[in-house]
């Protein structure tokens, strides 16, 4: 793919920070202007997130104009929105790359780039790791600077607040930018406004409040009545006291997309004493109409035309995973009114959508707060409700100890719905859904099912729904295979899997839905297969009869092989004495990269070829 560099005059200029800096700050209108466009022009031809990254591009301009990056740190909250970060840090022509194998990474990432401090992918890690690096700074005594950008959205997870809790209470030297594009600008940010916030971040009222409160300090109703007038200059423009309370400086809000206000405000609190913040308010998809309309459906896009008003319409295929999820949602949902949904940001990627229209009342998106997801299910559950948590596969990591502590051990009907497991594809190793098996299968109580279709992915949801204890149900990111559905009422028998075909001496065990390429391989090899649809409890008579009557038992499933399914086969077959040969497929002892579902289980061996070359391979 090529861009045009010459209609770029000044961003083709800008191979680093440094040559930004270069310019005069009333070239910086420019610049945005140029680095919006280019945004657009590159995301549209190659696909990526966008609605976030076109509301950042001022601050983004500001923020390495004033700062010596990357010398200061700086760090970007989940990264969707670094895609201008990475384009003015020497990754301009790769950015056509973006997400796709071997291109460049779909979030911040160290290992790419020395503008990038802090590897991401995840939300509200910022602060906390802004921290860690002020203290560090601190002792290094290099007048090294810290700034963390964290949105709104980053904003409603616990680890947030916790960060701000701490970083109020040890007052190191570091800015935190609220990039908040909830706000209606015309509404809370004027001339006067922006004006207060350069003359609250300004030295000379700074200097007016420290003095003042050195001078006052041995004088207590005059020190008080000093910081309540200071507290009501600040109400004039700010909108809470909530952070002055947790010990940062609070500045704001100002306008987001006023790249000259933004570097005279910058600069100003770039040399304040102590946690600050500045909160800025910008628009999602400013500078492109239908993004700034919505959102939600352009945070990130196929490849599309600008000129036109809409994104191309994928073409008509199986349904997916999470709309069987869905549907089987509200079709429960009409039965049971005690089944409550909970999601944690995550209405439109876990098909949720026409649940939360339908059944309100039933419908909870408790934000990005997993751990709080998984506890407050736990107090539905006692509560007589019948809970379903709906939440991706790597996101469930983040209430581990919530699935362990306030549901396992309780052995609370809880229904979690997993969604994006195995490879997720673009997302990368921060996404990849490769652990739940391995960090589930070791929790007393759990019942873990592995759908091979969405047939069995509804039986199973029906299972979980209706078992009286905590269910786990695992399923793809992507479509079905255009299996029939069952009925509502129909479930399976725990712990039963079910024998595909009759082959002989090897025999492939298969966990979820890799069934499609494990069945091709077993054709070639004439291997006996089994779906064997739970994890846990594992069928221990079907595996012991396929013992019997093989020579290679083989398991494959689309998690980490390190304590996955096939580590439960090799488990029991242990316990039993059994001196079998047993070759475990699955995905390898690293963080994998990003690449499409298909180029990825290619690589590691999960599709029908590579499953018959690891199996010839192994019986040599």
């Amino acid at each position: 793919m090529t861009i045009n560099l010459a209609e770029y005059p000044l961003l083709s200029t800008i191979n680093s920070p440094d040559d930004l800096r270069l310019l005069s700050q009333d070239q910086l209108t420019k610049v945005s202007d140029e680095l919006r466009s280019y945004l657009l022009n590159s995301v549209s031809k190659s696909s990526g997130h966008f609605a976030s990254g076109l509301g950042t591009i001022e601050l983004t301009v500001a923020l390495h104009y004033v700062y010596r990056t990357p010398f200061d740190h700086l760090i970007w909250d989940v990264g969707h929105q670094a895609y201008p970060h990475k384009i003015l840090t020497g990754r301009r022509d790769q950015l056509h790359t973006i997400r796709q194998k071997d291109g460049l990474h779909p979030f911040p990432w160290r290992e790419e780039s020395e503008y990038d401090v802090l590897s991401v992918g995840h939300s509200s890690t910022s602060i906390s790791a802004a921290l860690g690096l002020a203290v560090a700074a601190e002792k290094e005594a290099k007048d090294r600077k810290v700034v963390a950008v964290i949105g709104d959205g980053a904003m409603t997870a616990g680890m947030a607040f916790e960060a701000l809790n701490h970083g109020g209470d040890i007052n190191k030297d570091m800015l935190v930018i609220l990039n908040d594009n909830e706000m209606s600008i015309s509404e809370n940010v004027g001339a006067l406004n922006n004006h207060l916030a350069k003359l609250l971040s300004g030295s000379l009222f700074t200097g007016f409040r420290e003095g003042s409160k050195r001078l006052l300090n041995n004088i207590p109703p005059i020190k008080e009545l000093a910081s309540r007038a200071e507290e009501h200059l600040k109400g004039m423009v700010v909108p809470s006291t909530f952070f002055e309370e947790l010990g940062f400086n609070y500045i704001g809000p100002i306008d987001g997309h006023d790249v000259n206000g933004l570097v005279d405000t910058i600069r100003n609190m770039r040399n304040l004493k102590g946690p600050q913040i500045l909160h800025i308010a910008t628009k999602k998809g400013k500078g492109y109409q239908a993004a700034e309309q919505d959102p939600i459906k352009y945070h990130a896009v196929p490849k599309f035309n600008p000129a036109e008003t809409s994104l191309p319409k994928s073409k008509p295929s199986l349904p997916t995973y999470s709309k069987i999820f869905g549907d089987w949602l509200c079709g429960m949902a009409e039965r049971d009114s005690k089944l409550m949904a909970i999601t944690p940001a995550m209405r439109e990627g876990s098909g949720m959508v026409e649940f939360s229209q339908r059944f309100p009342d039933q419908y909870f998106d408790v934000a990005i707060a997993e751990q709080h997801a998984v506890t407050y299910a736990a107090g539905l559950a006692i509560g007589g409700q019948n809970a379903v948590v709906a939440i991706y596969s790597s996101f469930l990591q983040r209430g581990y100890d919530q699935l362990i502590h306030d549901i396992a051990i309780q052995n609370l009907p809880v229904l979690f719905a997993i969604d994006r497991a195995g490879i997720v594809g673009a997302d990368g190793p921060t996404h990849q859904g490769a652990f739940d098996l391995s960090f589930m299968r070791c929790i007393p109580n759990m019942v873990i099912m592995t759908p091979s279709d969405e047939r069995e992915c509804q039986l199973m949801l029906t299972t979980g729904h209706l078992h009286n204890g905590p269910a786990a149900v695992r399923y793809p990111r992507g479509s079905g295979t255009g299996a029939e559905l069952p009925t509502l009422d129909e479930t399976i028998t725990l712990g039963k899997g079910v024998k595909k075909r009759q082959g002989e001496k090897i025999a492939i065990l298969n966990f979820g839905t890799v069934l499609g390429e494990a069945s091709q391989a077993a054709d070639a090899l004439n291997a006996s297969l089994a779906d064997m649809r739970f994890v846990k409890p594992i069928d221990e008579a079907l595996i012991n009869e396929l013992a019997d009557n093989h020579d290679v038992i083989v398991t494959v499933e689309d998690n980490a092989i390190a304590g996955g399914a096939g580590s439960a086969v090799n488990e029991f077959l242990l316990s039993q004495g059994r001196a079998i040969k047993v070759l475990n497929i699955g995905l390898p002892d690293v963080f994998i990269k990003h690449g499409t579902q298909e180029e990825i289980h290619q690589e590691l061996g999960l599709d029908c070829q590579g499953i018959i070359d690891k199996v010839n391979a192994f019986i040599g």
